[in-house]
């Protein structure tokens, strides 16, 4: 079992990849081009239109940040209340399972979660940051 926790940091760099290149493609369409449709979409919602424009640069950018593993903690919150957002205002009544439901953010929120906990793993920009922060770091 001790293999399974040396990969460790190969399982975060894939939620990150994961979720980083779906947050990127859900952005990228408001970001570029899109965000008139999407600012009037929040509005809808009953939210303030400027709402979109922070959804929309959390997705596309913290997307790219995600898969950097830069920011990743503070980065991951962002989406988390993005995808709680979306959950209590579009997906909550359409159930859990289904065209719409819940499932889909609720497992972006879930992966978010978790990289709040863990961070982005030492195969990360966040790790060379702060000086590897690896086993393999030396103490003086």
């Amino acid at each position: 079992m001790r293999y399974l926790d040396r990969s460790q940091p190969l399982a975060l760099v894939v939620l990150r990849l994961v979720l980083g290149s779906i947050m990127i493609a859900h952005g990228r369409s408001k970001v570029f081009g899109g965000m008139a449709h999407a600012v009037q979409f929040v509005s809808s919602l009953g939210l303030p239109g400027w709402m979109a424009y922070l959804s929309a640069y959390t997705e596309f950018f913290g997307g790219i940040l995600i898969i950097l593993g830069l920011f990743t903690r503070v980065v991951a919150l962002g989406i988390v209340i993005d995808m709680l957002v979306a959950i209590g205002k579009v997906h909550w009544k359409k159930g859990l399972v289904g065209p719409g439901a819940s499932e889909f953010p609720l497992s972006l929120a879930a992966i978010s979660f978790a990289l709040i906990f863990f961070g982005a793993g030492s195969i990360a920009i966040d790790a060379i940051r702060r000086g590897g922060g690896g086993a393999g770091k030396k103490s003086l």
